[in-house]
């Protein structure tokens, strides 16, 4: 048998070169075919389904908003900002948006459901079902009984949570909550259908919803001691240890707080 002779290095080197001139050649044969390929007219995206919740915006109207906003093609769109586009058209809370081979897209949108108007009268702003903050036209809200919350925007969510504590309490004494309001301070106001205002001070929540509570337990009988009915509520202020404050139509002197045991309310003028 004969010896296997060595293989010259500048042999080796020429192979080694040629190897990888080949590669290089090929994958940029490769790199060609495909932006060849994505560059064809049959993958420009060509029609957007929309699916979901769309009670506030059409699909027509949709797609006219973000036609502008929609880049590339089926394979170089980014999905990322598509689905901002169309999160921020009025009332779209949030968009799933995925590609349909070979040029279309499906989006399925969830809206924002209105609870309650939020900041001062005549602003645009709402408050969703989940605490969250967003711009749309007011006059599309389909219900007519939301209330107006106010408060430093970063608590919209805890200014929900006490609406939505607190509003149940009153409805015994056939009351309504149109206001709950958070002070910059951590002070808490409601104001009712009646157009009364109460004072509910700072606190934990129990301690808020227990001066509720003492105040919607004892109203009606307190108001009866002065020939009125709770409508007849113009203020209470309830940021006092065992009792409250009160303003009533028709009441216009001072009144002296019932006996330590019994005592529940003061009048004033």
């Amino acid at each position: 048998m004969r010896p296997q002779l060595a293989v010259p290095t500048d042999v080796k080197l020429m192979n080694a070169t040629a190897s990888v001139l080949f590669l290089g050649f090929a994958v940029l044969l490769l790199a060609s075919g495909v932006w060849w390929a994505l560059r064809q007219p049959m993958f420009t995206i060509s029609g957007i389904t929309v699916q979901g919740e769309v009670s506030h915006n059409n699909a027509l109207t949709l797609r006219a908003n973000i036609a502008n906003k929609v880049r590339g093609n089926f394979f170089t769109i980014d999905l990322a900002a598509t689905k901002s586009a169309f999160e921020t058209v009025p009332w779209v809370r949030q968009a799933v948006v995925r590609r349909e081979f070979p040029n279309h897209l499906r989006v399925i949108l969830q809206e924002h459901q209105a609870a309650a108007y939020w900041g001062p009268e005549g602003e645009s702003r709402l408050l969703n079902n989940y605490g969250e903050i967003f711009e749309a036209n007011v006059d599309e809200v389909e219900r007519e009984d939301l209330p107006r919350l106010t408060g430093p925007a970063e608590e919209s969510g805890q200014v929900l949570g006490m609406y939505r504590v607190l509003a149940p309490l009153f409805e015994p004494l056939d009351v309504g909550l149109e206001e709950v309001d958070l002070s910059n301070r951590g002070g808490w106001r409601v104001a009712t259908d009646g157009g009364a205002v109460i004072e509910l001070g700072r606190g934990t929540s129990d301690e808020i919803v227990q001066r509720a509570q003492r105040f919607i337990a004892t109203i009606s009988q307190v108001a009866g001691q002065y020939g009125r009915t709770v409508e007849a509520v113009e203020r209470a202020d309830l940021r006092y240890g065992e009792g409250y404050a009160l303003r009533m139509r028709g009441v216009s002197t001072g009144t002296a707080p019932p006996p330590p045991k019994k005592k529940t309310a003061t009048t004033t003028h």
